[in-house]
């Protein structure tokens, strides 16, 4: 596809067209004094006084970037509001103060917008504070040092950008923070600029929207050269070699990946193509930056987000709480404020004259193994679906035996399918599954599951992973921060699975190397929801077609999701092997010898595979 055949792609104006009406609706939802945005909606997981902070300082970064961006001219009224906002939010004795740092551990993440905002609005907002106003935010953001109740994920960039403010103005910060958070951020880091978001197999959004954005925008705060020494070029290049894996994972609609914790900050996902562009990555062209930027944007707003009321929700396209996490709250969604970072490079960047450039699958169709996640991504230019085969994530420790997360641990995930997300998805894997399933229809999960391969093989993705199929009797009474549950596991049977991929057909080939008695094997198929889903296709090598399963307000992407589930005898020791399709109906030709099969694919293509590779 040439520049000239794109699909219209937002432009600087539209962009911040949309981010005004964004401002415009939340600061009428604004507390008497400003300093609280208290978005309509039953409370969120922490309670009414954290939502009020967290729709502020979100609300913060959007305004921060229009201010930034225009460098400070005809946005007055943008300027004033906050900052009355802020010297409201740090008098204690106001009736809307924010809550401190030390009194809920949220603050901790909103203080990090409040200080990042300062620093790059500082000549406009900063410096008008007057002097008790600035004492009052230093000491305000002051309970940050020292503390180290942070948890070991993203969160460390969330010291680290306040302590580096607080540095900035006179106020108290420790070298030995940030000396420790940097080195936490580096034992995260994996090969191919991938980090993880914490010390289990955590990789999804926050791996762009976290990890990759605050070394780019920290870099740029006043002092942290300083701080930073050789950094900023390491994280620079690094950064470069993840965009240059996450732009095949944008749909050619320019809808995300669905897939991993917080999708109710829905664009947010554009905030690492935004921040290349900052950065001045080589690996990917500006113009292709900015097109994954601005068409992760346009994806939700051409499906009506925000709604009438211009206020985001917790949801995809409509408001559908059971895609929140239990830390959600009505003013979480507006983290997605950070994948309209673009706007906060004027009018004059180069980034907005740069020659426009398709995403690669625009380009054609596309197939590309990530082997830190563990993915296979396949991507069909026809329809523009983007799919992965999953043999890696978990978001959980190695080792660990918990229940799966639909969000992490299913096979596959895709831009125009989501896992299901009602309660018995995260006790019983059913979509995109290999489970054993017992007498009653109790299923077994994959986490944590061993990955066994994840490469490209003469047009062919393979990827294969292992793992102790597991009962799980959950804990009553977890919070849902996106991991599987935790509760009492009893192990089944070994499984080992293979996925075969080409297009948008998958061969997946499982394994059992015990029989337990009363046992299935289940194959789960993609869950279709929503008006234009695509078709799903599911059917066993040498047998009959799936059986579809209806489940109902169980998917974000309608009210309806219809999966494919075909079951499967046991035999100790023997592949039983399927035919998954998203897109396109069932056409491959699979024949199984023993431990070798063979796949004649839809287009003609044949691939001849040893499976005896992917066994323990």
């Amino acid at each position: 596809m040439t520049a000239a055949e794109l699909a219209p792609e937002w432009t600087r104006d539209d962009l911040t067209a949309y981010a005004d009406r964004l401002l415009e609706a939340a600061l009428a939802h604004a507390s008497e004094g400003g300093a609280r945005i208290e978005f309509p909606g039953a409370e969120g997981g922490y309670g009414h006084d954290v939502d009020g902070l967290e729709g502020f300082a979100r609300t913060f970064l959007l305004a921060g970037f229009r201010i930034a961006g225009e460098r400070g001219h005809g946005v007055d009224r943008l300027i004033d509001f906050c900052t009355r906002a802020i010297a409201r939010g740090v008098d204690p004795e106001a009736s809307d103060r924010w809550v401190r740092p030390d009194e809920h551990g949220q603050a901790k993440v909103e203080a990090a917008s409040i200080a990042l905002i300062l620093d790059m609005t500082r000549e406009w907002i900063w410096d008008r504070l007057d002097a008790v106003t600035q004492g009052r935010v230093v000491d305000y953001l002051a309970p940050v040092v020292g503390d180290t109740t942070y948890p070991r994920n993203n969160w460390l960039w969330f010291r680290i950008v306040v302590e580096t403010f607080l540095r900035s103005v006179g106020g108290p910060w420790s070298q030995e923070d940030i000396d420790a958070d940097l080195a936490l951020n580096d034992e995260f880091a994996r090969d191919g600029g991938w980090y993880s978001d914490g010390d289990g197999r955590a990789y999804d959004h926050y791996v762009g929207w976290a990890m990759h954005l605050y070394p780019i925008l920290w870099a740029r705060m006043r002092g942290a050269d300083e701080l930073a020494g050789d950094r900023p070029g390491r994280d620079r290049r690094k950064l470069g070699a993840y965009l240059a894996d996450a732009v095949h994972l944008v749909g050619g609609d320019g809808g995300p990946l669905i897939q991993g914790r917080s999708l109710i900050y829905r664009f947010a996902a554009a905030a690492p193509f935004w921040a290349g562009a900052i950065a001045g990555v080589d690996e990917v062209p500006l113009g292709e930056l900015r097109r994954a930027g601005a068409r992760i944007v346009q994806h939700f707003a051409d499906r009506g987000v925000p709604g009438p009321d211009g206020v985001l929700t917790m949801g995809w396209f409509d408001e559908w709480r059971q895609m929140a996490q239990s830390y959600s709250g009505t003013g979480s969604p507006y983290w997605a404020a950070k994948g309209l970072l673009g706007i906060a490079l004027p009018a004059d960047h180069p980034v907005w004259a740069a020659p426009a450039e398709p995403l690669p699958i625009e380009r054609g169709d596309t197939l590309r193994a990530l082997p830190v996640p563990g993915w296979i991504v396949s991507g069909t230019a026809a329809d523009g679906v983007v799919r992965v085969v999953n043999h890696g994530t978990d978001h959980a420790l190695p080792g660990t035996v918990v229940g799966d997360s639909p969000l992490y641990a299913r096979l596959g995930y895709s831009t125009a399918a989501s896992p299901l997300l009602d309660d018995a998805a995260w006790t019983d894997p059913l979509e995109q599954s290999v489970a054993l399933v017992d007498g009653s229809g109790r299923a077994t999960h994959r986490a944590a599951m061993t990955l066994r391969a994840a490469r490209v093989d003469d047009g062919v993705g393979v990827a294969a992973s292992s793992w102790d199929a597991h009962t799980i009797d959950p804990v009553a009474g977890a919070r849902n921060h996106g991991s599987g549950v935790a509760g009492e596991a009893e192990v089944v049977a070994p499984v080992t699975v293979v996925s075969l991929v080409r297009g948008a057909h998958e061969v997946r080939l499982a394994r059992v190397g015990a029989a337990p008695d009363g046992w299935c094997l289940r194959f789960g198929g993609w869950a279709a929801a929503g008006d234009g889903a695509p078709a799903t296709a599911l059917r066993l090598a040498g047998g009959a077609d799936a059986v579809v399963v209806v489940r109902a307000d169980a998917s974000p992407l309608g009210p309806v999701a219809s999966i494919p589930v075909a079951d499967a005898a046991i035999v100790a020791g023997e592949w039983a092997a399927a035919e998954l399709a998203l897109g396109a109906p069932a056409g491959c030709g699979i024949a199984v010898d023993g431990d070798a099969v063979s796949v004649t694919w839809p287009d003609g293509h044949r691939s001849d595979h040893d499976l005896r590779h992917f066994l323990p």
